[in-house]
Formats: C-alpha cells, sequence, structure tokens
C-alpha cells in the first residue's frame, strides 16, 4: 500500500506539521457528518504533537478522543496514556473534546477488553485518524513480537475492537485496539522521530513476516501518512 512520507527538520516542526494533518480531517468530518473520532498513542514521542493539537481552533466539543493501546494501570499512574492524553491533548481549546478510555478498572484484562469493547460504543466508527507511533522492536499499538496475543490482535476477519495483550517488553498488561479496528480508520498517521526508527521502517516496507515487525501489518493493508524528523 502507498505510504506517504512528511519530512521535517526537527521534533517541533513536525509536532506542527502532524497536527495541521489531523485537525484538517477532524474539521472536515464534523462538517460533513457531525462529529469526529481521534485515537492517539501514548509515550513520550507525542507530547509535543498533543500540544501543539490542543490549541488549534477546532469544533473540539464535536471530537471524540480514544487511545490506540492502553496500559492496564489506574488514570493518574505515570504510565498511564489516559493521564498523558488528559494532561497534554484535553486542555486549552481541546478541553471540550469528549475522552473515551480504555482501562475500565476490571478485576482482569479480559472484563476490561470487555468492558472497553461497550465504552467503544460511544466513538463514531470508522475513526476519523488513528495516530500509531512505533517502537525499535517494530511494534505499533500493542502488537508486540513476543506478545501473546499477537494472532489474535492482527487477524483481518476479527470482529473485535479490543483485545488483550502480554509481552515482555510491555511490562504491564495491555489493552489495544485491533488491527481490523486501526484499518477502519479514514486517515492513518505513523508519528516517528530519530534516525533508528526510519531505518526500523525502512525494513518494516521490505516484505518480510508481520509477527517479525508487526508495523508492516498496517502498513501492508491500508494506506499510511508518515510524519518523521531525524
Amino acid at each position: 500500500m502507498p505510504t506517504s512520507m512528511h519530512e521535517y527538520s526537527d521534533g517541533a516542526a513536525l509536532a506542527n506539521g502532524l497536527a495541521a494533518f489531523v485537525g484538517d480531517r477532524l474539521r472536515t468530518a464534523v462538517t460533513e457528518h457531525g462529529t469526529a473520532s481521534l485515537a492517539v498513542s501514548g509515550g513520550r514521542t507525542p507530547v509535543r504533537f498533543f500540544e501543539a493539537l490542543s490549541g488549534l481552533d477546532l469544533p473540539w466539543e464535536h471530537v471524540i478522543v480514544t487511545l490506540v493501546d492502553e496500559r492496564r494501570v489506574p488514570p493518574d499512574a505515570e504510565r498511564s496514556n489516559e493521564r498523558l492524553v488528559r494532561a497534554h491533548l484535553l486542555r486549552a481549546r481541546a478541553a471540550t473534546a469528549t475522552f473515551v478510555g480504555l482501562y475500565r478498572g476490571g478485576p482482569d484484562e479480559h472484563v476490561d477488553r470487555d468492558l472497553a469493547e461497550c465504552a467503544l460504543d460511544a466513538v463514531p466508527w470508522p475513526l476519523t485518524v488513528a495516530v500509531l507511533g512505533m517502537g525499535d522492536d517494530g511494534h505499533t499499538a500493542s502488537f508486540f513480537p513476543d506478545g501473546d496475543n499477537l494472532a489474535a490482535c492482527l487477524a483481518p476477519a476479527g470482529t473485535r475492537r479490543v483485545e488483550t495483550m502480554r509481552a515482555a517488553a510491555a511490562v504491564e498488561p495491555r489493552l489495544t485496539l485491533t488491527l481490523p479496528a486501526l484499518l477502519s480508520a479514514r486517515a492513518i498517521a505513523l508519528h516517528l522521530e530519530g534516525t533508528g526508527k526510519r531505518a526500523v521502517l525502512d525494513r518494516a516496507r521490505q516484505p518480510g513476516p508481520e509477527s517479525d515487525l508487526p508495523v508492516r501489518s498496517v502498513l501492508a493493508r491500508a494506506p499510511v501518512d508518515v510524519f518523521w524528523c531525524p
């Protein structure tokens, strides 16, 4: 599938470029459909993007934000993606957006998965935009190469929007949107910084097992806009 590369000189320029890309699509979706949905990733990379996006003049009251994946930790925990999004995205002009989290406080990850699946009924599907990241091991979302539930997450005909994942590299058990849920998005952006990740991306764009570099599962099946800086 085609990959569009958007290259920037530094992280600040990239954050502004990605924010403009996402903002345009959210604005258009609200105009055409009355509402828009955005799934975002956690980690350190998206903070500047979140802050740039939060300052845009968009019809945020009609935007629903959710997560690409989440650690099974309380929303106030240091490693919570929900905490990151609330601190850096759901602020300024974006404070009026609606947020739907994945961690639901269930007794185990399977109950949480089912609760998250129900909660996502409040999100307009298909997603307007999904913004993905990628690890040095080629994982995206919580599709880890050594993940215990990778096959179910990557099943093209799977019917779940959310699955569980345990992996050594993940530390905590995870909840993640599945490959079909992500591929349904009207636009998919991949946010990368650093020459190391560019090298992983270049490998992932070549044929090979998706289980080795799970980001291949997205790149091979949908148009992706890659936003990268050194």
